[in-house]
């Protein structure tokens, strides 16, 4: 049954919100995505990531639709007296059986609502050369600053690029 997609804010994390989010990013991983993790990723290494993702001052959205998470992502205002303007987008994941559905970029457009009404200017986010998700941030107006070759290896131990884009607001 599909039910309406919703994004809400998480500020702690419940057992049964952990277990999803262990699906989550195990299955997103498992898909190919690179964002910090090989795959096969263990069900303990999730958890102790998502354990400490909500360090003071990060934002973290998810994806519902109905009462399963389906979708993450992060905002990360930086804290150093310089840069009071910039924040960075982080970790944004739709599980693969759900992709399509514009559900990245409605994560997308909370973040960057968020960044706004924090007094966040300038946005920065990396991904890896070649993943769908620059098609994305383009659409969003983000701008590629460069390449860095070689950045994050695959599971199938191949390096590749990661890209670095910026986007002022």
């Amino acid at each position: 049954m599909n039910h309406e997609i919703t994004i809400k804010r998480l500020e702690e994390l419940q057992p049964e919100i952990i277990q999803q989010l262990n699906t989550l990013i195990i299955d997103v991983v498992a898909d190919g995505a690179s964002i910090g993790f090989l795959s096969p990723l263990a069900a303990e290494e999730a958890e102790a990531y998502w354990r400490g993702v909500l360090a003071p001052g990060v934002l973290l959205w998810v994806a519902q639709e109905g009462d399963s998470i389906v979708g993450t992502v992060q905002l990360h205002p930086e804290s150093k007296p310089n840069s009071p303007h910039r924040a960075e987008i982080a970790k944004l994941m739709v599980h693969p059986e759900h992709r399509r559905k514009g559900i990245a970029r409605m994560l997308m457009e909370t973040a960057e609502q968020a960044a706004v009404a924090g007094g966040r200017t300038l946005l920065v986010l990396d991904t890896r050369e070649g993943d769908p998700s620059n098609l994305l941030y383009q659409s969003r107006g983000f701008v590629e600053v460069g390449k860095i070759p070689d950045y994050v290896i695959n599971s199938d131990g191949e390096m590749s690029a990661t890209v670095i884009y910026y986007k002022h607001q």
